[in-house]
Parts: C-alpha cells; sequence; structure tokens
C-alpha cells in the first residue's frame, strides 16, 4: 500500500507543470480578458434592451462574444499543448524507471504498462481539464464579482455569499472522490496485470485446461474495477447535484432581490437604488459568476484521477530520480581487467535472502561460481551487473563500489539471451555502434555458429524474433556469447554458457572462454564440472 502524501503528489505534479513550461501568465491574461468580455456582453445586452444607441450597443454585444470565444478558445489551445508536453515527459521518465526496474520486482508487466498508459493519461487529464479549470475558478468569480459591484454591490455580495457553501461541499465531495479514485486506480492496475501476465502465460494455462479458472479470476477482477468506478462517478454525481443547486440558489436570490428592488417590495431598506439597466446587468452576470465553478466541477474528476495517478507514480519515480554515477567513475583502467570484489553482500529477491557474501574474482582469471539449483547463482551475477540492489554490503569493481545500474563496462549473456526482432547479422551488431558486419561475421565463426548459418537459406540474413525462434538452444547461446564477445568489455558475465551443448560442443566453449584470459576477467554460472574444473577460481554457493 501506497504511503498517503497528498503534499508530495501535489509538489511533483506542479515540478511537472514547470518542467513542461507552464503558461501560467498568458492562462490567467486569458481568463481576464474571458471576464471581461462576460462583463461587456452583460453591459451591451442591457443597453441593446433597454436605452439608447440600440445600434453601438449590438455591436459592442457581438464583440463582446467575439473576445470571449477567442479566450476561451485560446485558453483550451494552451493547456492541451501544455498537457500534451507534460505527458509527454511524464512518459519518458515512467519509461525509463519502467526499463531500469531491478530484478524481483513484485509488480508485473501488466501493471507497469498500466503505469505507462492509463496513469501517464490521467495526468494528461489533469493538465489539460483540471489546472486551467482550477486557474479560472479562483480569478474568474472575484473579477466577475467586481463588475456585479459596479451596478449592484449588494446582489455582488448576495452572489459571493453562496460561494461559502458550494466550497465547504465541494471539499467534502473532493477528499472522498480522492479516496476512491485511488482504489479504482489500484483495481485497474490489477486487471491490467492480471490480464496481461495471463495473455503471456496462455500456453500454460491452455496446456494444464485451467482456461475456466483463469476466466473467472479476470471477471472478479473487471467487476472489481466497475464497482470503484461506479464509486467515483456516483460521487462526482453528488458534487455536480451540490453545484448545481447553489448556482440556481445565487440566480434565484439575484433575481429575487433585483425583481422585488425595482418593484420596490423589499421588506428592509438598502443602501442602493436600482435601476432595469443595472439590475438587467447583475442578473446576466449572475450565471457567469458560477459558470467557471461549473467547469471546475465538471473537470473536478480529473484532479482525483490525477493525484491518485501521481501518487502511484511517485514511488517509481522517486526511486529513478537517484543520480546515476558515471560508468567512467568505476575508473576501469582499459584495457586491463579489473579484479571483482564482494563485501558482505545480502541480497533479497522473491522473499528469499542470499548471503552475506565474502568473495572475489581475481582480475584476468575465469572465476566460477557453482552450487545447486536455487542458491542464487543468476542472482549474483546480476547483482555484479549492478541490476540487484544489495540489502547489504556491497560490489566492489577494480577498487571501486557499484552502484546499480551503473556497470555499463560489462558484457553479458544469460540463460534466456534475449534478441532484437531483426536478422542474426543485426543482432550480433548491436553489441555495439563500432562493430562493422566483418567483425560480427568473424565473431560468429569463432564461436560456432558457421554451420548453423550455412545451413539456412538467408545465412546471416535469417530473420528471428526476440526468443531467437528458428535457432536452437545451443545457437541461442554461441549468438549471445559472439555477442557479449563483440562488446570491447574488461569483465564478462556469463549465465549458463555451455547448457544445450553436447560434449563436444562444450569443450569447444570451454577452451574459447579459457582463451578470453588475461586480457578480461571472466565470471561464469554453471553446473558444468567440466568448466569448474577448467576455472583459476571457484566460488561455491551452497
Amino acid at each position: 500500500m501506497i504511503a498517503a502524501d497528498p503534499g508530495a503528489d501535489r509538489r511533483l505534479l506542479a515540478a511537472l507543470g514547470r518542467e513542461a513550461h507552464t503558461p501560467a501568465a498568458a492562462l490567467s491574461a486569458l481568463t481576464v480578458v474571458g471576464a471581461v468580455g462576460a462583463g461587456g456582453f452583460a453591459l451591451a445586452l442591457a443597453f441593446v434592451l433597454a436605452g439608447p444607441g440600440r445600434t453601438l450597443a449590438l455591436v459592442g454585444f457581438i464583440t463582446a462574444l467575439a473576445v470571449r470565444a477567442a479566450a476561451d478558445w485560446g485558453s483550451t489551445r494552451l493547456s492541451s499543448r501544455h498537457a500534451a508536453r507534460a505527458a509527454a515527459i511524464l512518459r519518458r521518465r515512467v519509461l525509463v524507471a519502467l526499463l531500469g526496474r531491478g530484478r524481483g520486482d513484485a509488480k508485473g508487466i501488466g501493471e507497469a504498462v498500466a503505469a505507462a498508459l492509463d496513469e501517464v493519461e490521467a495526468v494528461e487529464g489533469y493538465f489539460s481539464r483540471y489546472a486551467p479549470a482550477a486557474r479560472e475558478a479562483r480569478i474568474a468569480p472575484l473579477l466577475i464579482a467586481a463588475i456585479v459591484a459596479l451596478a449592484s454591490p449588494i446582489a455582488a455580495g448576495v452572489l459571493l455569499a453562496t460561494l461559502i457553501p458550494f466550497a465547504a461541499v465541494m471539499a467534502l465531495a473532493g477528499g472522498a472522490a480522492g479516496v476512491e479514485a485511488d482504489r479504482q486506480f489500484a483495481a485497474l492496475s490489477r486487471l491490467s496485470g492480471y490480464f496481461v501476465d495471463r495473455v503471456r502465460a496462455l500456453p500454460v494455462i491452455l496446456a494444464f485446461q485451467a482456461e475456466a479458472a483463469e476466466t473467472a479470476r479476470v471477471g472478479a477482477a473487471a467487476e472489481e474495477v466497475s464497482a470503484r468506478t461506479l464509486s467515483v462517478l456516483r460521487i462526482a454525481f453528488i458534487s455536480s447535484a451540490g453545484l448545481e443547486f447553489f448556482a440556481a440558489l445565487a440566480v434565484a436570490l439575484t433575481a429575487v432581490y433585483c425583481g422585488f428592488s425595482l418593484l420596490g417590495l423589499l421588506p428592509f431598506k438598502v443602501p442602493e437604488t436600482l435601476d432595469f439597466r443595472r439590475a438587467l446587468i447583475a442578473l446576466a452576470l449572475a450565471p457567469e459568476l458560477y459558470a467557471p465553478l461549473r467547469r471546475l466541477a465538471a473537470a473536478y474528476h480529473e484532479k482525483q484521477l490525477g493525484e491518485a495517478a501521481a501518487a502511484r507514480l511517485r514511488p517509481l519515480l522517486e526511486a529513478q530520480a537517484a543520480p546515476e554515477p558515471d560508468p567512467g567513475d568505476l575508473a576501469i583502467p582499459e584495457p586491463c581487467a579489473p579484479a571483482v570484489r564482494l563485501s558482505g553482500l545480502t541480497l533479497s529477491l522473491g522473499g528469499t535472502q542470499l548471503g552475506p557474501l565474502n568473495a572475489e574474482a581475481p582480475a584476468g582469471a575465469l572465476t566460477v561460481i557453482t552450487g545447486p539449483t536455487g542458491t542464487g547463482k543468476s542472482t549474483l551475477l546480476a547483482a555484479i551487473l549492478g541490476l540487484t540492489p544489495a540489502s547489504a554490503g556491497q560490489v566492489e569493481i577494480a577498487g571501486h563500489a557499484l552502484a546499480p545500474g551503473a556497470l555499463a563496462k560489462a558484457a553479458w549473456a544469460g540463460q534466456a539471451p534475449a534478441f532484437l526482432p531483426g536478422t542474426l547479422l543485426e543482432n550480433l551488431m548491436a553489441a555495439g555502434p563500432d562493430v562493422t558486419p566483418a567483425q560480427a561475421l568473424e565473431m560468429a565463426e569463432r564461436v560456432g555458429l558457421a554451420k548453423a548459418l550455412a545451413g539456412r537459406a538467408g545465412g546471416a540474413d535469417t530473420v528471428l524474433d526476440e526468443r531467437g525462434s528458428g535457432l536452437s538452444g545451443g545457437e541461442r547461446r554461441r549468438l549471445a556469447l559472439a555477442r557479449a564477445l563483440l562488446k570491447p568489455s574488461p569483465l564478462l558475465l556469463l549465465d549458463e554458457p555451455t547448457a544445450d551443448l553436447d560434449a563436444a560442443a562444450e569443450a569447444e566453449f570451454i577452451a574459447l572462454i579459457c582463451g578470453l584470459t588475461p586480457e578480461r576477467t571472466v565470471i561464469v554460472a554453471t553446473h558444468s564440472p567440466a568448466l569448474a574444473r577448467a576455472a583459476d577460481h571457484v566460488v561455491s554457493l551452497t
């Protein structure tokens, strides 16, 4: 559960607005222009209906309407552009934060996608609809009341008095709506995560005939979203009803006062004498005082959604906000291979704990990490890469402490290599911007991929998907190793590089890996006894 901190959420939204260059001065100026246009409309209407110079008053009437329409159009256009900039900035930051998530993050890929889409969209609605409406509601009613006061101070006082209970109703409805909006986002995030993760696992679900059970679970999550959405809408309707009541009350009280004052039927004395023109101006502007508040009430739902989205995104963005060290700060003396030292390293992942570990991988040597399945070999490699944050202790590279995500100078080949949708040659050349096709093909031959290329009609232009479909397990290992070797890194980490290989291919791989030292420090996680025997140093996890 995310700790509620509305102040921090509002500060996040305010900082995002400043980063997107909020056109506050322009929007405020347009609000003033719109209020003046409304006053001009009321004045022109009064002269059109009563008074000399009706032709000139009609021109003023049309001009005031045009000014009002232009101000509204300009405000909408500026707000939309600002909201689009703010959403683009936030989406970029969220995507960077999601791509930099550490291993073992409890949030599934579906919830991550919901954060990058639904929650960013809610923040965009906050800036495009609620923020300009809130600014207008703070400025326009006071300006309209000031214009009404020029015609009738008593009518202006009546209009301002009705704002007090309206503000109280909006505050009560807003607090309840904020809680329900946060619950709605949580339910929607769970539904998104559940659905996406089940789609990814669809072959397993079909294989075990669990379609009915999983469909029921998705349906239950969808019903929860529906119930939460109706709760939010219920509160929104209540707040809108409260606004309409006080708006109607304000107009009615103004109309009663003006009418009784013109007829001389007021039961009490007032320090003013109304004529028809002044009464008409006050009455025509009464609805205008509540028009910005109506727009605010209509957009108030966007405020609650935006702040709820900010509350859910804030921990992710704050974690990403920590300054990442420059890889050069590790001071690895290229092309020399660095030593790697684990000092009291403790890792927590998925409720299990690894460590504390004290070990060293000597510089320019082959170090093998061994141990039964589940003892944390892959997790330890991820920690050396900076992908898994340490609960305690630290990793030192060439005598310098490693910060999460800092080690860009390491080459890596994991158990389940990921590939770019594209040709085999493009995947090899993805190792670095300076890799040439000739270098890529030479490395492919060096790791034993020549036979695989020769056996395919497309050769190096064979098209792969992100899973490397069309290649055998051993060929995928070779391709991943070739890509890692093409990266000019003094530190190489390999996870089960000899899995899926027969004895002869494994011997070739071991000879290739051993030949990488002393120019590189090589750290390998493996179950292979043959690879462990060939190592210069062995770290055993039990």
